[in-house]
C-alpha cells in the first residue's frame, strides 16, 4: 500500500465508501482503537461553526506557537494541494508522511468502511500523536457532534458562528444547527462561543455539561477603532484580561478575538508583544487574502475570499463597504448548487460594478447561466464565462488599475483563482529571466 502516490491514495479513498458524507463516529472509533490511537497531543482545541474556522484555527496556532509551543493543525477543505490539511508547527505534512498515515489507516480499518473526511481524520491523528506535539487544532469538517474530529475530547470547544448551511445534514434552523456544533462540549471544560444571543440547544447542552461557557459580549469582546484595535476577556480563572491598540489585520478581527478568549483558557503564558506579534503575522490562503500582479502593462489587485454561504457573503459585503477601491470593483463569482445563492447575492450586489460568472470544475457547479439568470433579474452587469480562468482573463481586460477584482463564492472559484495567478507569474518570471 505504501507504494502509492499521494495522487492515487486520494483517487481511492474518494471511491472507498458508497458516500461522500456519512455522518457517524462508530466507523471511525472503532479504527482508531484498532490503531491504538490516544490524545494526538496534550492540549486539544476543537473548533466548529458555520464561518470562520478557518481563520480562528490559524490565530489558534499562531499564538501558541508564538509561546514556543510545537503545535498540530487539521483543517478542512483545501484549496490546491491536501496537504493543506494537515500542518505540523506550520508546515505542510508531505506526501511520503500521508501516504505512510493512509496506509496504517488502512491496514487497520479492514471490513470497515471509511468516508474520505474519515480515512484523512484518522491518518492526521495517527501523525499527530507520532510527532510529539504540545497542542493540536482540530476544524471540523460539518456539524459536530457527529463529525469524526470529534473523537477526541477537546480541552477547550471554540463554535465561531451558527447559520443555516449543509441543511441536509444539520437541519434548516438555527436551533437544529446549534444543537449539531454543540455535540463538541464536554462536561465541565471551557467553551467558547462567537455568536453573543446563541440559540437555546446550545445554551441548555452547556448547562446540561456543567461547560464554562464564555460568549462574545458577555464574557469577551473587542472595541474596534481608528486604526487599532482593543480586546477585553478573561482567565478560567475569572481574572480579566485587557490588550488595547492590537493592529488591524489582515483576517478577521472577530476570529482573533475568538481566538484570544480560547488562548486564554489554556493556561499559557500571557506576553502581549508575543501576541500582539503573532496576530499580525497569521496569514490564511483564501481569506481576505490580497494579491497584486502586472498583467498586459497594468498593475492589478485582487481580493479573494471564499464566502460561499449568507452569513459569510454578509460578512465579506460588511468588509468591502469599509474598505472601496479608488476606482469600481470588478467580481469574479462561481458557487456549487447545494448554496442558497439568493442569499448570497443580495448582501454583495451593492459592492459589484460588474461580475463574471462561470461553471466549477464539478458536478455539484452551479451552471454559469444559472448564475447569470440570478444576477441579471437583479439588475447587475454580467458577462457569462466558460471557466475561472476565462472569468478572470475578462475583469483582468476590464479592469483599470484603480478597480479591484473580488474573487468569491466557492474553494473552487478561489483555487481556480490561486492556480491561475500563479501561472502568470510563472510567466513573468520567466520572461523577466
Amino acid at each position: 500500500m505504501i507504494e502509492r502516490s499521494l495522487a492515487d491514495w486520494l483517487a481511492y479513498l474518494e471511491r472507498l465508501h458508497p458516500t461522500a458524507i456519512d455522518m457517524g463516529l462508530e466507523r471511525s472509533r472503532e479504527v482508531a482503537r484498532r490503531l491504538g490511537l490516544g490524545r494526538p497531543a496534550p492540549r486539544v482545541v476543537t473548533v466548529t461553526g458555520t464561518n470562520g474556522k478557518g481563520s480562528s484555527c490559524a490565530f489558534l496556532a499562531s499564538l501558541m506557537g508564538a509561546q514556543g509551543l510545537k503545535v498540530g493543525v487539521y483543517s478542512s477543505p483545501h484549496l490546491l494541494r491536501y496537504n493543506e490539511r494537515v500542518r505540523i508547527d506550520g508546515r505542510e505534512v508531505d506526501d511520503v508522511e500521508l501516504c505512510l498515515a493512509f496506509a496504517a489507516v488502512e491496514a487497520a480499518r479492514d471490513e470497515i468502511s471509511l468516508t474520505y473526511f474519515e480515512m484523512g481524520t484518522l491518518a492526521a491523528f495517527w501523525l499527530f500523536e507520532r510527532a510529539g506535539l504540545d497542542a493540536v487544532v482540530l476544524e471540523v469538517g460539518l456539524g459536530g457532534r457527529l463529525d469524526a474530529v470529534n473523537l477526541v475530547d477537546a480541552d477547550v470547544a471554540v463554535v465561531t458562528s451558527i447559520a443555516l448551511d449543509h441543511a441536509e445534514w444539520l437541519g434548516d434552523t438555527r436551533d437544529s444547527v446549534a444543537f449539531e456544533k454543540a455535540g463538541i462540549f464536554r462536561a465541565g471544560r471551557p467553551a467558547v462561543c462567537g455568536e453573543p444571543d446563541p440559540p437555546a440547544p446550545l445554551l441548555e447542552q452547556a448547562a446540561s455539561l456543567g461547560v464554562p461557557l464564555y460568549r462574545r459580549g458577555p464574557d469577551y469582546e473587542l472595541m474596534p477603532g481608528d486604526g487599532a484595535w482593543d480586546w477585553r476577556g478573561c482567565t478560567a480563572a475569572g481574572g480579566r484580561l485587557e490588550l488595547q491598540g492590537l493592529p488591524q489585520l489582515e483576517l478577521p478581527v472577530e476570529s482573533a478575538a475568538l481566538a484570544l478568549q480560547a488562548y486564554a483558557l489554556l493556561d499559557l503564558p500571557w506576553r502581549v508583544g508575543c501576541i500582539a506579534q503573532a496576530l499580525s503575522a497569521t496569514r490564511l490562503s483564501g481569506r481576505l487574502e490580497r494579491r497584486h500582479m502586472r498583467w498586459q502593462g497594468k498593475r492589478l489587485s485582487f481580493l479573494l475570499d471564499v464566502g460561499h454561504n449568507p452569513h459569510a457573503a454578509a460578512y465579506l459585503a460588511r468588509h468591502l463597504a469599509a474598505q472601496p477601491p479608488e476606482g469600481q470593483r470588478l467580481a469574479v463569482f462561481g458557487l456549487l448548487a447545494d448554496k442558497d445563492l439568493p442569499g448570497v447575492l443580495e448582501p454583495m450586489l451593492p459592492q459589484v460594478r460588474s461580475w463574471a460568472v462561470a461553471p466549477l470544475p464539478t458536478p455539484r457547479s452551479l451552471s454559469a447561466q444559472e448564475l447569470a439568470a440570478a444576477l441579471q433579474e437583479r439588475g447587475a452587469q454580467v458577462v457569462v464565462c466558460a471557466g475561472i480562468a476565462e472569468a478572470l482573463q475578462e475583469q483582468c481586460r476590464r479592469a483599470a488599475e484603480c478597480d479591484e477584482i473580488l474573487v468569491f463564492g466557492s474553494f473552487y472559484c478561489v483555487a481556480g483563482a490561486l492556480e491561475w495567478l500563479s501561472r502568470q507569474e510563472e510567466k513573468q518570471d520567466g520572461l523577466a529571466g
